[in-house]
């Protein structure tokens, strides 16, 4: 092995891409705070950005379920990320079945600066159907946790977001109010109706 292959290891630099996914409900913000609260109180530099259509909660806090919150940054897209990252050690990305596909290039890059991605994001649309990025995500992450809700319909372990109104927009912004998590056969039970 040459200088230049091993020079990631000389530097110390071991960048990598964690994603967080699963259904809505399933906690999977909250698990992206954990993770971005526990690299902060180690005294790395961490940014969190997030897509800014998403202004359920906050314009510039990214919220869980349950209310834990942390800063962030929104922005309009990818690229956005790319320039702002700067000279952090951690960046957490929430939602990010919303951005383009050019996140996962944008991704692989700050990692390869040796920078760890931490991202959470929906891994299906209300159509059972993989959601944007998130199934390319999956594919070039080091490390992978899925999260599952609780179907609210049978207590068993839910991995589907089933929208409860007729919309057929894929993006549709939404609380419990349109949305619930469903297990399989739940979800394929509702679909029937």
């Amino acid at each position: 092995m040459d200088f230049l292959e091993n020079s990631a290891t000389l530097t110390g630099k071991r960048g990598s891409i964690e994603v967080i996914t699963g259904s809505m409900f399933s906690g999977k913000t909250e698990e992206l705070i954990r993770r971005l609260r526990r690299a902060q109180f180690a005294g790395l530099k961490v940014e969190i950005f997030k897509p800014s259509l998403d202004n359920r909660y906050s314009e510039n806090r990214v919220v869980s379920h349950d209310e834990r919150s942390i800063l962030s940054t929104p922005v309009d897209n990818a690229s956005a990320i790319f320039l702002l990252a700067g000279d952090v050690n951690v960046i957490g990305i929430d939602e990010a079945q919303f951005f383009d596909t050019s996140i996962v290039d944008i991704c692989n890059k700050l990692a390869d600066e040796g920078k760890r991605i931490v991202i959470a994001g929906l891994d299906m649309d209300f159509m059972g159907k993989p959601f944007g990025p998130i199934p390319a995500l999956l594919a070039v992450a080091e490390f992978v946790t899925k999260v599952h809700a609780i179907c609210v319909r049978c207590g068993n372990l839910a991995q589907y977001s089933f929208r409860k109104s007729e919309e057929e927009q894929v993006v549709l912004l939404g609380e419990k109010n349109l949305y619930e998590p469903l297990c399989r056969d739940c979800y394929n039970a509702a679909l029937k109706k």
